[in-house]
Parts: C-alpha cells; structure tokens; sequence
C-alpha cells in the first residue's frame, strides 16, 4: 500500500486536486535525470552469515528471482536510458548459473561492470570466463587479515583463504581489483595489516567500510559498534595510509554514521543518484529500502518502464529533495548537502522515516540512540546472531 499523502509530502500542495498533483511531481522528477551506476542484485543466495549484512531481514527466495532473459531485458533498458556502470551484486551474484550470460549481455550493450562478490564460489575458470566475457572490474570483501578472525565473521570455514587466492586470479587476469573491509569492533585492531593485505595483494582501491548500522546489521550493533576511541584511532591510521600510500593504493574510508556529526548524503540522496534492483526485480532507492513499511516500490515485471518509475513512482518521490524536510532539517544549512541523511536509519532507529536521520546531532533522538549505542561498545557482548538460509531464522553462534 502506498504512503497517506501527507503535508511532508512535496508533490502534492492539495490531496483533493490530482491534477496540480502530478503537474508538481513531473516538474520535479525530470530535474534528476537517470543515475550513471545501478546495483543489480542478482540474488540474495550466499553461502556467508556476515552478522552485518545490508541486506533485507525478508531475504527474496529464488523461486522469486529474475530470469535471464528478464535480467538480460533490464540491462539493455538500463543501457538504452543513459546508465553507464552496472554493478553485479546479491547475496552472493555467482550463485547465479547464468552470471557469464549477464556479464556477457553488460558487455554487449556497452555497460561497464563490476562484480561485487565474497569470491567464494568462484573458480579460476569461472572468472577467466567472466574476463573474456568483458567483466571490468571485481570486488572482493575481506572480513579481517587472517583466517581466524575472518571465517569467524563470514561464518564459513577457509573463507579467508579462498578470497585470497581469487585476488591473485583477478590481478593475475589484468582485471582491476578493489578490497572491501568491513569494520567493526571486533576487527577494527587488524586494519593496519589489511591495508598491507591490499597492497601485497596489488590492489588498486581500499574501501575500509564501517559497519552501517540497518538490517542485519541492527540486530548485532552490541557485538559489531566500535568504541569512540577505536574510531579515532582508525581515523589515524586511514589518513596516514593515504598519505603513505599516494599513487600505490587508493583508500576509501566510510565512518560509523553514529560517530559523524552530521549524516552522510546517503547513496547521494534519496532518488537523487542511484538506483538499485532486487533479485524479484523491485526497484529502489537503495539496498535498504524495503525496510520501509508502507512504501510500494515497483517492480521491472510492471506495465512501467525503469524510467517511469525513477521519475514518476510515490515510492521515489517521497522523500527526493528538502520539502518533504521536518524542523530542524528544514532549516538546516546543510539540508541540500546531505538531504536529511538516511531514511532508512530514520525509520530503524525512530520508526518513522520522516524522522531527522538519528545520526545527526541535531536530531532530538539523536543523544539517546548514541548513548545506548555507545553503552554497547563498551560492553563485553561479542556473539554474532547469523542467518540461518536453510530455515530462515537467527542463529546465535556457539561459545568459543
């Protein structure tokens, strides 16, 4: 169902007057053009129980999952409508049979692509495939430097050295390479020796990714959220690597959206830059997107083209731009550089995704969240609750 039309809503200035309604919502729409990048999530399969993944606490089975020929269709809309890059990810996209077909088709309509994976299931055919397929780029998570600590986290046994030996295929293939870190409290002491990982591995990018605390993530903040201390020391240590490293090893860093003083411009702003597919083929704002209750977010497989939807649909209009703004985002300096942050934490931490994002210190329930969180870094909580893929319910890991 979708959202009561509200006055938070910018589209529409009168309910009763659908006419002046949809004027304003096509006025509005066509000032933000087609994204350059979407993530296409093939599926939401993996073999990994990450205790921080993004993904919907709902996983989409694969009974529900885009065909081939209808991946292939959507790639060649994207293609037609503007879109450069398209980013393979899931779940795990290898678990897909057909991802050399998908990469292949990329290829052919002129998309640039990149494969984010947990390089698991891969072999060294089945990437050698996918370069001469025209596969541009590979991403690889790392969940710490050394077995021990990473297959804890992965919560799959020789993880860590498999991704291993798929960076040294990929590199070996020419193929560019970036290592994704995941960061939290329980690795955060290992990053200076991942960033040696990257460069002995000859990595071209570093993103060393805080945990971001929604979906999964949220019910295992007590064991991931990082101290203030650990944060500042990151932080150290991440600027002197990039000085250190110029020209050898590019490094991105994402910090905790509760350790920032204002929220991050998430994914550029809602409906501003970036679009994601699901496995069943909805399209949304980000990866997170259907955390959202009461948002109706529409699917490929509708009588809508991907563009009708970027620019016309209620779920992407809700909250693109400032108008849709309560106090104090409203009158915020700040309000067109981060756009309220995320609205999905919004709703996650307040239960209403119109709330100011908790991350920012203006926010009235900003100094509870942070005090509870906090309270959680300095706990002594460290068992993971991973997903259970074959019964669909939380496990807690065994004591070690």
């Amino acid at each position: 169902m979708s959202p009561t039309l509200t006055d938070a809503n910018p589209f529409v200035a009168d309910p009763a007057d659908g006419l002046a309604a949809l004027e304003s919502r096509r006025s509005t729409a066509e000032t933000f053009g087609i994204p350059l990048a979407v993530l296409a999530e093939l599926t939401h399969r993996c073999p990994l129980q990450c205790p921080y993944c993004s993904n919907p606490i709902e996983l989409d089975r694969a009974g529900t999952e885009l065909s081939t020929e209808e991946w292939k269709k959507v790639l060649s809309e994207l293609a037609e409508i503007g879109v450069l890059q398209i980013h393979f990810s899931g779940g795990e996209p290898t678990a897909r049979k057909d991802i050399v077909e998908l990469v292949q088709h990329a290829s052919d309509v002129g998309l640039y692509s990149n494969l984010i994976t947990s390089a698991v299931m891969l072999t060294r055919e089945k990437l050698a495939a996918l370069a001469d397929a025209g596969l541009c780029h590979v991403q690889i998570s790392f969940q710490g430097n050394e077995p021990v600590v990473a297959d804890r986290v992965a919560g799959f046994k020789n993880a860590h050295a498999k991704k291993l030996e798929v960076a040294k295929w990929t590199r070996e293939l020419e193929l560019p390479l970036t290592v994704n870190a995941v960061m939290h409290r329980q690795n955060l002491h290992q990053l200076p020796d991942i960033i040696q990982m990257a460069v002995d591995l000859d990595a071209d990018r570093l993103e060393v990714a805080n945990v971001q605390y929604y979906g999964w993530a949220l019910k295992n903040r007590a064991a991931l959220m990082p101290t203030l201390e650990q944060i500042e020391e990151t932080s150290r240590i991440v600027e002197e690597a990039q000085t250190r490293l110029k020209g050898t090893l590019a490094i991105d860093y994402v910090v905790p959206d509760y350790y920032a003083l204002r929220p991050k411009k998430c994914m550029g702003g809602w409906g501003r830059q970036f679009f994601n597919i699901s496995p069943a083929g909805k399209i949304l704002p980000c990866h997170a997107a259907e955390s959202i209750t009461g948002l109706e977010f529409l699917s490929v497989r509708s009588n809508h083209s991907i563009a009708w939807i970027w620019q016309n649909s209620e779920a992407f209009n809700r909250y693109r731009g400032t108008g849709w703004m309560p106090e104090p985002c409203k009158s915020c300096e700040f309000r067109e550089v981060d756009f309220g942050g995320c609205r999905c934490q919004a709703f996650a931490l307040t239960g209403d995704a119109g709330n100011t994002d908790p991350a920012c210190t203006l926010s009235p329930h900003h100094e509870r969240i942070f005090k509870a969180a906090s309270d959680e870094a300095a706990g002594e909580h460290n068992r993971f609750i991973y997903r259970n893929f074959a019964g669909g319910t939380p496990e807690t890991e065994s004591a070690t």
